[in-house]
């Protein structure tokens, strides 16, 4: 027999504009679990059965309405079905219905995407535990590490099913809210950069524009010079990548930034280079560098932990690079001493910087070799950037290594 709560299960899908698959893989995607079916979703909205108050709190999520109110709802309906009456109370409960639809139709639309879910999250303000708190704030962290040993579509799905997770602990975080906010900000950054790397532009952006958000929200400006220095990667001007790099360095400034500021530094001294203005990448470069000596990238932001040796030596070899500069030889020696015999996740990332810089500054022979490696490197250690370095080296290949530049190609595609 229908019940009221069966049709507002349905109707809240249906709001969402998903098919019941759909539904379920959003559920589980709030969850972190694959445990939710089109079977168990078409279940609960022919009131076969009424979901448990734990599975009720990931479809408030999904859907983006209240969790308290669609509990309540739950629990009337488990008393209609344990009375065996679907119908008693339906008039009061359609009310209940109504209001709950009516006020979450910004909620509904909201929840279609992980920085929707975020968004409103941040705007509904905040009990979890110190313990919960520390573990979604470590995990964030511990997936700017991984960013380097995963692809980026193995990484999409784990980065997206975290920030799910910190947005259904926000409203009830208390006095945690400011740290969770910014690891909040912190993995949606990160999911960013992974959708740029995957091509999805339009998701990155509005990735960065929640991570900026949560920066406003916790008052913490170095978040916002993460999402400007990621973003500052897909920009397609080089005025427009000064402006956010000069932003960024702006809300990196201060004690206990000094990993990020290299970060920056190094970054504005790439899209210096690029824009022909050696006199601006070289000062910004031993400014980095100069930074970077008094830097621990282990112990300051979550987010700097990928800012390793191995990094800067990857800027470095970029601005020498493309500015052709002598020092490219002995700084291409220190980076591979650097690498050692075994090659880091991180390693694979210098190994194509390191062959795209050989290849524009012209020293192709040594670009060529070190490019054959970067492939064999790359396919055995895939991360997030080696589509970029990939393509950076096809490009600059010379006519005699056609078939590297398709392999590459293919590889970057």
């Amino acid at each position: 027999m229908p019940d009221p709560f069966a049709d507002l299960l349905l109707q809240l899908r249906q709001d969402a504009g998903r098919t019941q698959e759909e539904q379920a893989e959003a559920i589980n995607v709030v969850s972190g679990r694959e445990t939710m079916t089109r079977r168990e979703i078409s279940r609960y909205e022919n009131f076969e059965t009424i979901p448990t108050n734990h599975t009720i709190g990931h479809i408030a999520v999904a859907c983006g309405v209240p969790c308290g109110e669609l509990q309540q709802l739950a629990k009337e309906a488990r008393a209609r079905k344990g009375r065996g009456r679907a119908n008693a109370g339906e008039d009061q409960d359609v009310v209940k219905r109504r209001t709950l639809l009516g006020g979450a139709a910004i909620g509904v639309s909201a929840a279609a995407e992980p920085w929707g879910r975020l968004a409103f999250a941040l705007r509904k303000g905040a009990k979890i535990d110190r313990v919960a708190a520390i573990a979604l704030v470590d995990r964030a962290a511990d997936l700017h590490v991984q960013e380097l040993s995963l692809s980026a579509r193995r990484l999409q799905n784990t980065v997206e099913s975290h920030l799910d997770a910190i947005t259904a602990a926000l409203p009830h975080a208390g006095e945690h809210e400011r740290a969770l906010t910014i690891a909040a900000g912190e993995t949606a950054a990160l999911a960013g950069w992974v959708a740029w790397d995957l091509g999805e532009c339009d998701k990155a952006d509005a990735y960065y524009k929640v991570t900026s958000q949560c920066a406003s929200t916790a008052g913490h400006p170095p978040l916002r010079a993460l999402a400007l220095t990621y973003a500052s990667y897909g920009t397609s001007t080089p005025r427009a990548k000064a402006e956010l790099l000069s932003q960024a360095a702006r809300d990196v400034r201060g004690h206990g930034n000094a990993t990020a500021a290299a970060w920056v530094l190094g970054r504005h001294a790439e899209e210096a280079a690029a824009a022909d203005d050696e006199v601006g990448a070289l000062r910004a470069l031993e400014r980095a560098r100069f930074v970077y000596d008094f830097a621990d990238h282990t112990s300051e932001q979550a987010w700097v932990r990928f800012v390793t040796p191995y990094r800067m030596d990857s800027l470095a070899l970029s601005v020498y690079g493309q500015l052709r500069r002598p020092e490219l030889t002995s700084t291409a020696d220190t980076a591979l001493d650097r690498l050692g015999g075994e090659l880091s996740d991180g390693g694979v990332v210098v190994l194509g910087d390191l062959a795209s810089a050989l290849l524009r500054g012209g020293d192709v022979d040594q670009g060529v070799y070190v490019s054959h490696q970067f492939v064999v490197a790359a396919q055995a250690k895939p991360n997030t950037m080696g589509k970029e370095r990939a393509s950076a080296i096809a490009a600059s290949l010379p006519a005699g290594e056609q078939e590297l530049a398709l392999h590459l190609a293919q590889f970057a595609a």
